[in-house]
């Protein structure tokens, strides 16, 4: 009997695929309510589902939704999936979306992702299938929020305290991978849904790494050791030999953030818009590019990301003109008598972005503008500087979303303490296209108004726009299909094949 089971197990074992991935901290929560860093995050994603996701060409499509309808401008109905089930083997039903939706409004459970459905009046089950979701107004984002994973009631509903529930640990999903090891500053192990509704995937289970030394990381690539790791621009460039390339398929693709110069719009000197273009005119973001990124990046000429329905077809493009800027100052009353003088915050702990600001002071130098640098440790600088905002200029990131929420930065009333309006900017008609964009259920419809915001807010210069570095991600030649998209290079991994 024993050496029956012996030969069920040993072909299995030989031909076991394993997917070897790094993390470069520990998953607190694997809990889509909960998960608020990028380790949980990516763990997450594997266990469990939203209703919907966006497919590889950011469109959004069924997810555990299989169709859905507004029946009213107010009132969101899907259809579910038949025949999905928990990894434990429960039934899915519309209960487990009510459930999940009623846990974001429990006061027992914390989460940031809840005013993602500040808009929602209630969600009620019609069937067992059926969704009925109603808003309280028409909400623009009324379906991409179910992008969030789906909980599992029949386990939930039996613990007292959400925040502290072994679930959090030992989550059950729906997803295409279940968890099967959690270690403590120690690797993850993820195993095959057999279940899973859409296929089982081809690769038996991904196995992450816990590596939080970027430069084992790289050494762990070289090494062979991982699938799939990402690359700095210094590493492809100068770290790396033609027997790396051999091995593994490079894959380049633009940024989710871009690196900003924010004026404090409250300041007098920024008020004048003469300034504002200035100082934008006399920074060369393609030298910016090339000494930061060696070329992998791309200018970034506005708030939103390209080749989204945000993006303007044919956006405004700041001309770098160091002698048509001089003139500008000079109109604005600054000359080599009373030149043009701040500083530039920012955080000390992006070695990036602290050689960005020197290049920066270096090149307006050339205009005769005076600019000092203020580097603080994070947590200091959000503290003392960006919260109270208590800067002239300010130097930071922000991400690009697929489906941005422009009422966080760009409207007026985000102009406060804990808003994300850092730099005091308010324009009436930004404010009214944000608002008419909010309440259009029709993305086709929501996507002129995004782009005519776009138009606003580069000529208004509230930021200097600077860049959008690269993604730069090395991955086994060996594994296929691998296809590059605006998503990136996962969304199709269940159909990933690894000999």
């Amino acid at each position: 009997m024993r050496r029956v089971a012996l030969l069920l197990f040993f072909p299995f074992f030989l031909f076991a695929s394993t997917l070897h991935l790094s993390l470069g901290a520990n998953p607190s929560r694997i809990n889509p309510l909960l998960a608020t860093d990028s380790a949980s995050g990516e763990i997450t994603g594997w266990v469990f589902n939203g209703l919907v996701k966006f497919d590889k060409n950011a469109q959004i499509v069924g997810d555990l939704a299989e169709s859905w309808t507004f029946e009213t401008p107010t009132r969101l109905v899907f259809r579910l999936r038949e025949g999905v089930k928990w990894h434990d083997g429960a039934p899915f039903t519309a209960h487990d979306v009510a459930f999940t939706f009623a846990l974001t409004r429990s006061p027992k459970l914390f989460t940031p992702y809840a005013s993602d459905f500040r808009y929602v009046e209630r969600v009620e089950v019609r069937d067992e299938r059926t969704v009925v979701v109603e808003y309280k107004e028409p909400y623009y984002k009324a379906l991409s929020i179910w992008m969030m994973g789906i909980l599992p009631r029949h386990l939930w509903e039996k613990e007292d305290d959400p925040m502290t529930s072994p679930l959090n640990r030992k989550p059950v999903g729906t997803g295409p991978y279940r968890l099967e090891r959690l270690e403590n500053s120690g690797d993850v192990l993820l195993a095959a849904n057999d279940d899973y509704f859409e296929h089982r995937p081809r690769i038996d289970r991904i196995h992450y790494h816990f590596i939080p030394d970027p430069t084992t990381q790289f050494l762990m690539l070289k090494a062979h050791k991982l699938d799939l790791g990402s690359l700095t621009p210094l590493q492809i460039e100068k770290q790396i030999d033609a027997s790396f390339k051999a091995y593994y398929r490079i894959v380049t693709l633009p940024g989710r953030g871009y690196t900003y110069l924010g004026f404090n719009l409250k300041n007098e000197k920024f008020k004048d818009p003469r300034v504002r273009k200035a100082i934008d005119m006399a920074i060369d973001k393609e030298q910016l590019i090339r000494i930061l990124f060696f070329s992998y990046g791309k200018v970034c000429h506005g708030p939103f990301m390209p080749g989204t329905f945000a993006y303007p077809d044919h956006p405004m493009r700041s001309a770098y003109d160091p002698e048509a800027a001089k003139r500008l100052l000079a109109e604005a009353g600054y000359d080599e008598k009373n030149p043009l003088a701040f500083t530039i915050s920012t955080n000390a702990n992006n070695s990036t972005r602290l050689y960005a600001a020197q290049i920066i002071q270096y090149q307006l130098g050339r205009i005769g503008v005076k600019v000092k640098i203020r580097a603080m440790e994070w947590q200091a600088f959000l503290n003392t500087v960006v919260t109270p905002r208590r800067f002239e200029v300010i130097l930071l990131g922000w991400s690009l979303g697929l489906i941005p929420d422009a009422y966080a930065l760009w409207h007026s009333d985000s102009d406060k303490l804990g808003g994300f309006n850092l730099v005091g900017y308010h324009n009436p008609e930004v404010d009214r296209l944000i608002e008419i964009a909010e309440r259009t259920t029709d993305m086709a419809k929501v996507g002129p108004y995004y782009k005519k915001m776009f138009d606003i807010i580069a000529e208004d210069r509230p930021y200097v726009f600077l860049y959008i570095p690269d993604s730069i991600t090395a991955i086994d030649r060996r594994i296929t299909p691998i296809e590059p998209s605006i998503v990136g290079i996962m969304h199709n991994q269940i159909d990933w094949i690894k000999p």
